[in-house]
């Protein structure tokens, strides 16, 4: 390599060398989506037999989600309709002796305290049949579906979940310095690859115990290690995803490199 080329280079390498150094670009706080799931799960086991629903649908309130066999359930109420209605009978058969005076009062007493017993079976009944279905509580989006149609369900398992739009939030961690500039309520700026430039979050939740604790004795280098976990609720839910990793600036500061003084051309 001759001396001028040399030169050149040198000079190259050394004006990459300062522009590294002059891009103090601010990295933000890292921090990752996540929603609170709502879990739809049927109250007693049984298999599915209808599933109305694909992962990405969009539900309302009330609609109709799945259906498990209720083979069981519907045998049970069939059972106590049969004793309401002969509890229906000796009640009738007790209140007209009881009008007559042929009856006693201790008799009419029985016969009233098993009806109410025999209602209050078959609304139980009923209340079992109806939650074989599987109804939306909340409007949203299907997250994850964990069984299909033909398989087992335990009870109290849920078949799939619902992510509500008002359920996603952001988690990040910020040092033990930058507490005093947050506060509930506050608005921070979120950037994340190939997404809207005008990201937002509100902060709602600010930890108080520190994710890292350091001896009873706090050295000045123990401190800077603290870290608290806040979390923000985005302004448009719909424009980020689950899992999804973000950067997070306070008080609407942006990722804006320092200005540097640029040699004019000649």
């Amino acid at each position: 390599m001759t001396p001028s080329r040399m030169t050149i280079w040198l000079l190259a390498a050394l004006a990459l060398t300062l522009a590294g150094c002059n891009d103090k670009r601010d990295p933000g706080f890292q921090g990752w989506v996540e929603a609170d799931m709502i879990f739809v799960s049927p109250d007693e086991s049984g298999r599915v037999t209808r599933l109305l629903v694909r992962e990405g649908d969009q539900v309302k309130v009330g609609d109709q989600l799945y259906s498990v066999d209720d083979d069981l359930q519907q045998a049970d109420l069939n059972q106590n309709k049969a004793t309401l209605a002969n509890a229906q009978q000796t009640y009738d058969r007790a209140a007209s002796l009881s009008r007559t005076g042929a009856g006693t009062q201790a008799s009419l007493d029985s016969a009233i305290s098993s009806l109410r017993v025999a209602e209050a079976r078959v609304n139980t009944s009923e209340t079992r049949l109806a939650r074989r279905k599987g109804f939306a509580p909340v409007a949203g989006v299907i997250q994850q579906i964990y069984f299909r149609e033909g398989e087992m369900v335990a009870a109290q398992r849920p078949v799939l979940s619902i992510m509500p739009p008002g359920n996603m939030k952001i988690r990040f961690f910020v040092p033990e310095t930058e507490l005093p500039k947050l506060a509930i309520g506050e608005q921070v700026k979120v950037t994340c690859d190939n997404c809207s430039a005008d990201l937002t979050a509100k902060i709602y939740f600010i930890a108080t115990t520190a994710e890292y604790t350091p001896p009873v004795i706090y050295s000045l280098d123990e401190r800077s290690k603290l870290v608290y976990l806040i979390q923000a609720r985005p302004s448009r839910p719909d424009a980020l995803r689950v899992g999804q990793p973000v950067s997070v600036y306070l008080n609407g500061r942006a990722p804006v490199a320092d200005k540097v003084p640029v040699a004019d051309k000649r």
